[in-house]
């Protein structure tokens, strides 16, 4: 069987898909802890801002549904490597858009192609599924928890840490070299990944020759006791077709969609509500919301696990209203401090319980319904930001804080829809859950 012999190990499989999706997740704050510099530089709106940061969410977002489809057929490291690489075609028109242009020349009229290499650079944010399912096929099922959430934890990490070096880099460098560093750390990450990378067991084995029942045995030998389960696309059908996954997208719409919405507003939130500097501004981000808001998705599940999904989800946007409420009518350094880490809390919290509730109200379709929901959940990253800038154009500075309005009126959505669901539960739930982001 020496024919066969597995390239890898488990070990390698979680470290080389962390490694991806930490590199492609820093997307998430390509624009937003430096806003301030393409807004003085290009006279945009508050609408136009919030589309801008939100562009990377737009790909990034809705790439992982048929990405992590695309998992089941070929193995993860091909849709990694598109992913990364459109990434990287991406950053390169930026950073050429950069040198040929800014600063005096960085105008409106260059906005779409802003706009478009952002959503290109942001295609790395959607290798989230494609390295949950690597990580997932590589280990036995009692380890999945730990795994994944090692994988989630870490990968998440990076929009928190890049919020904090993309403001010293533009102070040291100046916005073109910064953005030229990111170029280069997206090129020199994705071909690491590119060496480290290896396959799970079956899909190596396929791709020696032998068919998937074959292929299968001989993984299973390896140590692989999760496969593919059939056609993907047919799973994200069947799962579109159940009303409880729909319910299920609007609370993620609200948890992790905001919480991308947030990573890329709250910069300009401190700069123009609390007069902190561009510096300043994201490290307060990144330490008082991205970091904690992820961190806190480990404890948020285990949580979920004993008192039940709904349950908690119900406490967490409860959180996440109530920050929401204090965060308008404050001016106050300390109480918009505090407020904020309890919104990182609450959000970070829902996250876990919503994917908790994925086997128990989707069992027939729970592959489906975690791509729709992590896919068009997220796509609230894209989606909030343009209307938070609604307010900003309405109201000027103050509208920065005013508009956690929004954040107000869709936790009372979302508390609505988690009690109503808690009302309706299965009375039978399925023995694992999937992790989600």
């Amino acid at each position: 069987m020496s024919e066969s012999r597995i390239r890898g190990s488990p070990r390698r499989g979680l470290a080389s898909a962390t490694l991806g999706f930490f590199v492609g997740f820093a997307g998430v704050v390509l624009y937003g802890p430096v806003a301030n510099e393409f807004e003085s530089a290009m006279g945009l709106s508050g609408l136009a801002l919030g589309l801008l940061v939100g562009a990377p969410q737009l790909t990034g977002s809705l790439l992982r549904i048929p990405f992590g489809a695309w998992v089941d057929d070929v193995g993860a490291k091909k849709p990694f490597l598109v992913l990364l690489g459109l990434s990287i075609l991406g950053m390169a028109g930026l950073s050429g858009v950069l040198l040929t242009a800014y600063p005096e020349g960085l105008t409106m009229e260059l906005y779409p192609l802003i706009f478009l290499f952002g959503a290109l650079s942001g295609c790395g944010i959607a290798v989230f599924s494609v390295g949950t399912t690597q990580t997932s096929y590589w280990y036995p099922k009692a380890n999945q928890g730990t795994v994944l959430a090692v994988y989630a934890g870490l990968g998440n990490s990076s929009p928190g840490l890049f919020t904090l070096v993309l403001p010293m880099a533009l102070a040291a460098l100046g916005l073109t070299n910064a953005y030229l560093a990111w170029f280069a750390f997206l090129g020199v990450g994705t071909v690491a990944y590119a060496v480290v990378a290896v396959d799970p067991p079956s899909f190596q084995l396929r791709e020696r020759g032998l068919d998937a029942g074959e292929a299968r045995e001989r993984a299973a030998d390896y140590g692989q006791e999760l496969f593919p389960g059939g056609d993907a696309f047919a799973s994200i059908r069947d799962a579109a077709a159940i009303p409880r996954t729909w319910a299920l997208v609007a609370l993620f719409f609200t948890s992790f969609g905001g919480f991308l919405a947030l990573t890329v507003w709250l910069p300009s939130y401190w700069a123009a509500v609390h007069d902190v500097g561009v510096q300043s501004a994201g490290a307060l981000t990144a330490v008082a919301f991205t970091l904690p808001a992820a961190l806190i998705r480990v404890p948020g599940g285990y949580l979920s696990d004993r008192v039940g999904g709904e349950i908690t989800a119900v406490a967490s946007f409860v959180a996440v209203g109530a920050a929401a409420v204090a965060l308008v009518g404050t001016r106050g350094y300390t109480a918009a401090l505090a407020s904020t880490l309890l919104l990182a809390a609450g959000v970070g919290v829902a996250n876990a319980a919503v994917f908790q509730l994925v086997p128990a109200y989707v069992p027939e379709a729970v592959g489906g319904a975690s791509g729709l929901v992590g896919g068009l959940g997220a796509f609230g990253g894209f989606v909030i930001p343009p209307v938070l800038g609604v307010f900003v154009d309405v109201f000027g500075p103050s509208g920065y804080a005013t508009g956690f309005l929004v954040f107000v009126a869709l936790a009372l959505g979302s508390v609505a829809l988690a009690e109503r669901l808690y009302r309706l539960r299965p009375t039978v739930a399925p023995d694992a859950a999937p992790a989600g982001d």
